[in-house]
């Protein structure tokens, strides 16, 4: 699944629909009733719409309710979720993606208090906490993480053997072997500048990642309020600007025809050799397999300063388990919740698709693909990639595609700083 944000209207969701959700979000009304919220009928009504394991959780759902015949879980993966809260008819049991948009759940108040679950004693703590960076108040138990992706740069191990060059620890290493690739012919960094989400998530998640506390930052840039721009003490102009300078110098580095490469034609080139490596996350991994399944990968996080500690991996809640307050069946919601988080069950699950157990001394990853990034999972060493935190009101994406040609790091800074500064002017008043 693609990192990016879909700002497509959820099927079965009308304009009429999202305006009415937009209003009462507007006025803080919380959109759930208390309706339905006793024991309700044996029927398990579960959301989860990631559509490359649709077909897995098929399977996971039949084989819960053999053993457990007196629920019937159903899995709903097509109807639209944010009419079902609108309608005062959740589902009883989500498992999704943790976003942004996710969070505003959350902050609203409409989702039951996991707290108590035995289950989530199991969860690492700082995993944990990624739920409170996007919601406010920051209320991280109303969520309970089920699969981390750890996303770091992809490279060609062939290539790095062939040509004598190691895993970078540093910024200068990274640059050194950029250079000894470009001398040699080979294209250091495949790059696609028409998906303007592959520049959000892979140079300026990845770069900035590592140079600065992103959560910190944004809590700092909420807590500003209207106050918030570019003349403010916390602003993009003053804490990203040498983090855009070094996303400048990686894009000499790229493919020439950047510009006109989008992220099918940079699997398919990377899966062709035809770069040493490759700003994108695990989704990407499984396309170049198909493409290549010869092809040697693997994964190391990013270096945007000289001292080696500071590499973090770029993470985010792939999937993520959350009960509504209107929940029909909350005791079955809970049974079936209980049953995904046993150790069997969500181990296989992350093993089995690229993926991290968000658990406290999780099995070790078995693929060696994703496994550079292990010591970083491990050691609590990541972040959500800062682009991930700005809403899709402000077009970050768009504005990284112009940067991308330009390399006007200026007009970037400004230009988000002025954004948030009406954005905050806006929802403060």
């Amino acid at each position: 699944m693609f990192p990016a944000a879909d700002t497509r209207s959820p099927a079965g969701t009308t304009r009429r629909t999202l305006l009415r959700t937009a209003a009462l979000g507007a006025l803080g009304v919380p959109i759930l009733s208390a309706c339905s919220s006793g024991g309700g009928a044996r029927t398990v009504r579960f959301y989860q719409s990631k559509p490359e394991v649709i077909g897995y959780f098929d399977k996971l759902v039949a084989a819960f309710n053999k053993q457990n015949p007196d629920v019937n879980v159903v899995h709903d993966s097509s109807s639209s979720l944010v009419a079902s809260f609108v309608r005062e008819s959740p589902h009883d049991l989500v498992l999704n993606n943790y976003d942004l948009g996710a969070g505003t759940f959350v902050s609203r108040g409409v989702l039951s208090n996991l707290a108590s679950v035995p289950e989530i004693s199991r969860i690492n703590p700082s995993v944990q906490a990624l739920v409170g960076q996007y919601a406010t108040p920051a209320q991280s138990t109303d969520v309970i993480p089920y699969s981390i992706a750890a996303a770091g740069v992809i490279y060609n191990k062939d290539l790095f053997a062939q040509h004598n060059v190691d895993v970078p620890a540093t910024w200068t290493e990274l640059l050194d072997a950029c250079r000894t690739f470009q001398s040699a012919g080979v294209t250091p960094f495949y790059m696609t500048f028409k998906d303007p989400w592959t520049i959000q998530q892979g140079l300026f998640d990845y770069v900035a990642g590592s140079m600065i506390d992103v959560a910190g930052f944004y809590a700092e840039l909420k807590a500003e309020g209207a106050k918030a721009g570019t003349s403010a003490p916390v602003s993009f102009t003053k804490v990203f600007r040498p983090a855009v300078d070094k996303m400048a110098q990686l894009l000499a580095f790229g493919n020439h025809d950047a510009a006109a490469r989008a992220y099918p034609e940079g699997n398919a080139a990377f899966a062709a050799g035809k770069a040493a490596m490759y700003l994108q996350g695990p989704w990407a991994i499984g396309e170049i397999a198909k493409a290549n399944p010869k092809l040697q990968v693997g994964t190391f996080a990013l270096p945007s300063t000289d001292n080696p500690d500071d590499r973090r991996a770029r993470v985010n809640l792939d999937l993520a388990l959350w009960i509504p307050n209107g929940a029909g069946n909350p005791t079955g919601a809970h049974r079936f919740l209980s049953y995904l988080l046993t150790p069997e069950v969500l181990n296989k699950y992350n093993q089995d698709n690229l993926a991290y157990a968000p658990v406290k001394n999780p099995p070790p990853v078995t693929d060696q693909r994703i496994e550079g990034l292990q010591p970083y999972v491990r050691e609590s060493k990541f972040y959500q990639g800062p682009g991930t935190y700005v809403p899709t009101v402000i077009p970050l994406g768009n504005y990284l595609q112009d940067f991308a040609i330009s390399r006007d790091g200026t007009t970037l800074l400004q230009r988000m700083d002025n954004d948030w500064e009406r954005l905050a002017q806006r929802t403060s008043a």
